[in-house]
């Protein structure tokens, strides 16, 4: 018995910690990866996919080695394997790796990691199957029934992600994660040795009882039959695999639009995900599958109306709302799975079609949705899947008639709200909460109402989603939707100021009047009574100002101060944006307002290595990822960059407008390391008439070597001293914590 004891705690414990090194491994490398590629939250969703793909492929060497092999040459293939990929240790990005600047980097990112981290991946993901093939041949009392080792391995996988963002990330550097995961790695290989040697010594090689019944309380779970999967059983594991997987990458897209893309929005998401895996597979379900799908319906309603109402919420009630969704969703479908799992012979066969959906969802995701859809539908599209996934009702009317309002009423209601919206907004009524509840208040109950029977449901909320394509909301009118790697534009037309907007997200990052005699002035963050305005006529007539460089182009709106006797250069890392602000349908800042400027593709931070030493009088990083600057942007190394480039009496100018993160830590820590004078200027008295004029509220930093290189700015009252509090870190490239500065008001 002391040794049965001991079979399960030694494979229980090697499969959480290589499912643990797994998920440490995941935000790890791509927080690595992230300034190559511009803080851009698309090299998550890439490194994700890429993450399936690999436990697809162990998953599937793991089925055709215990399909093709014997007990014991499976172990030595399995530990050769294993020893390979210590030679890929510690993960670290290659040198010489450089991104192109005009293609999609999807296929770059992709080959990088498979160099950097392919085969230490592969190794770890074909343990899970294999460890529990090898307890399963055990000959050990559970052996039948050895799926409870799947919630080991995925407790283990929940546990590295909530590590690495609220232990690791904030502790240590990424090159001592780096060298503490390849030490728990050799840790992990002598824990596999202990498995090899209870496998190597055990003789028993009876056949194992597949339809061994479930050791489990609570709810009923249906017997594992013993025959062989059919296709159609196949099928619904990949289908109800692929819904989870897509919307919880769907979920991480929409939360890292407009904030940072960081590890904690990539790991919440996926530690849900993962979470529902562990639940459904325990032996004692925590949570009543029968209770999670009478209230799905109302969860995947929730997320779905801020993508009607084109809201922007506060960050936690965002959080809440879709991460809850998500949990939901996950839960149910996964529980589908868990019932319906096949007897032990079939095990590895099994989790192979889990990952083909797995995997399916995440490429739907991150290869296919960006290449034809011009907006982020995925999410959308997974609500609706989701919802025709819900289990019906018990006693549910299935009448020919019943089947045929099913798609009457969805249709009939998605009518009628795109009618009501578009002869409200006809009238002049303005988006906003009144309209909101007036039209879209009625039919989400309505909608609600149809629950109980899946399709009619899913039908519905896509009727919803269809018809809030007519209704204006915050972008107003679009004329242009484009998306790429780094994000998704929208070009509307503001009739409350007159203006054409640019969005990028749900953040607006130029405007530019419709009235030809104001076509030329800055608006938005850049007025000439804000802090730009200040600054550059504080510098009106100073040679400071004959070389300028903006990192960041949006619009081109800070082509409004280039004056004929300088030299304008922005920086931009999108060429999306680079169409846009050159289409003179859309703003015409580059073409009508000043002297031609020069425009540099590719992210600042390499492109500034080939600008001239001490060229630049004036430097403006303005450089955005939806609402927030990429962190790679903020960093002692790149301040060191920009101060090599920047002339000995320049400034250095700082946009930190943000509506989740507070940067003036981050930015009076910089100064402090770097020994500069720093001010800022948070201009937030935006009065209703300025609002109406174009003007946004917005925080802006300037440094300098010497306080008296920021001239008029040092007794202008605007602009007070910006100094770090006693002991802040300073963020570099090897360590940056933005938990630490998010406001969740």
């Amino acid at each position: 018995m002391g040794r049965q004891t001991i079979s399960v705690a030694v494979f229980s414990v090697t499969l959480f910690l290589s499912a643990a090194l797994l998920f440490l491994v995941e935000p790890m490398f791509a927080k690595m990866a992230l300034p190559l590629l511009g803080g851009s939250a698309a090299v998550w969703t890439t490194c994700l996919v890429f993450f399936q793909v690999t436990l697809l492929a162990g998953y599937a060497y793991a089925h055709a080695s215990a399909e093709l092999l014997g007990k014991r040459a499976q172990v030595a293939l399995h530990a050769a394997v294993l020893l390979a990929a210590l030679a890929m240790l510690p993960v670290h990005v290659p040198g010489g790796w450089t991104p192109p600047l005009e293609s999609n980097p999807v296929g770059w990112l992709l080959r990088l990691l498979l160099v950097a981290v392919g085969l230490p991946f592969f190794a770890l993901s074909a343990t899970t199957p294999i460890l529990q093939k090898w307890f399963a041949l055990s000959g050990h009392p559970s052996s039948g029934d050895p799926y409870f080792l799947y919630a080991a391995s995925n407790s283990g996988s929940l546990l590295g992600l909530l590590i690495y963002p609220f232990a690791l990330e904030r502790l240590m550097t990424l090159s001592n994660q780096s060298r503490l995961w390849a030490g728990l790695y050799a840790l992990f290989l002598l824990l596999v040795a202990g498995c090899v040697l209870l496998v190597w010594r055990s003789t028993h090689e009876a056949s194992v009882q597949a339809n061994a019944p479930p050791d489990t309380q609570g709810e009923e779970v249906p017997a594992r039959h013993a025959d062989h999967p059919t296709w159609r059983r196949r099928m619904r594991w990949v289908v109800l695999a692929f819904v989870p997987s897509s919307l919880m990458l769907g979920v991480t897209t929409a939360l890292t639009t407009d904030i940072p893309a960081i590890p904690l929005f990539w790991v919440l998401p996926l530690a849900l995900y993962l979470l529902s895996f562990v639940l459904v597979f325990a032996r004692r379900p925590l949570l009543s599958h029968l209770w999670l799908s009478r209230r799905l319906p109302f969860l995947i309603l929730a997320a779905a109306i801020p993508i009607v109402l084109k809201g922007v919420l506060p960050l936690m009630v965002f959080l809440l709302i879709d991460l809850a969704a998500l949990f939901a969703v996950a839960m149910v479908c996964h529980g589908e799975v868990a019932r319906s799992r096949p007897g032990t012979q079939h095990l590895t066969e099994f989790y192979l079609w889990v990952s083909v959906g797995g995997v399916l969802g995440g490429a739907f995701n991150a290869l296919l949705a960006p290449a034809i859809f011009s907006t982020v539908l995925e999410l959308p599209i997974a609500l609706v899947l989701a919802a025709m996934l819900c289990p019906p009702s018990d006693g549910v009317d299935d009448t020919p008639r019943a089947r045929a309002l099913d798609y009457i009423l969805p249709a009939a209601l998605g009518l009628a709200v795109a009618v009501a919206t578009l002869e409200l907004q006809a009238q002049g009524m303005e988006p906003g909460r009144l309209f909101n509840l007036l039209i879209f208040g009625p039919a989400a109950i309505c909608c609600l109402r149809f629950g109980a029977r899946p399709r009619r449901f899913g039908l519905g909320v896509a009727a919803l989603i269809v018809a809030s394509q007519v209704y204006a909301g915050p972008f107003g009118r679009v004329l242009h939707s484009e998306r790429s790697f780094f994000g998704v534009y929208r070009v509307g037309v503001d009739a409350e100021k007159n203006c054409r907007v640019l969005f990028h997200g749900g953040t607006a990052h130029g405007l530019q009047s419709l009235n030809p005699r104001r076509a030329c002035e800055p608006l938005a963050y850049y007025t000439h009574s804000g802090p730009v305005g200040q600054l550059f006529g504080a510098f009106q007539e100073s040679p400071v100002e004959n070389e300028v460089a903006v990192i960041g182009l949006g619009a081109g709106v800070m082509a409004c101060y280039h004056q004929p006797h300088q030299r304008l250069t922005f920086y931009e890392i999108d060429p999306a944006v680079l169409h846009i602000a050159q289409n003179r349908n859309y703003f015409t800042y580059l073409s009508d307002c000043g002297a031609p400027v020069r425009v540099v593709l590719g992210d600042a931070r390499r492109s500034l290595r080939n600008a001239p030493a001490h060229g630049y009088g004036l430097m403006v990083v303005d450089a955005f990822s939806g609402d927030s600057i990429p962190t790679h942007l903020l960093t002692r190394e790149a301040l060191a960059l920009y101060m090599s480039k920047l002339a000995p009496n320049g400034i250095m100018v700082f946009d930190i407008t943000n509506r989740y993160l507070d940067l003036h830590g981050v930015l009076a820590g910089l100064a402090r390391d770097a020994g500069l004078a720093c001010l800022m200027n948070d201009d937030v008295l935006v009065s209703p008439e300025e609002t109406r004029q174009g003007k946004f509220s917005s925080w802006w930093v300037v440094m300098a070597h010497n306080a008296g290189d920021l001239g008029a700015l040092v007794s202008d009252p605007h602009w007070r001293a910006l100094r770090a509090a006693p002991g802040s870190p300073v963020w570099t490239d090897d360590f940056s914590n933005i938990v630490s500065i998010l406001r969740f008001n």
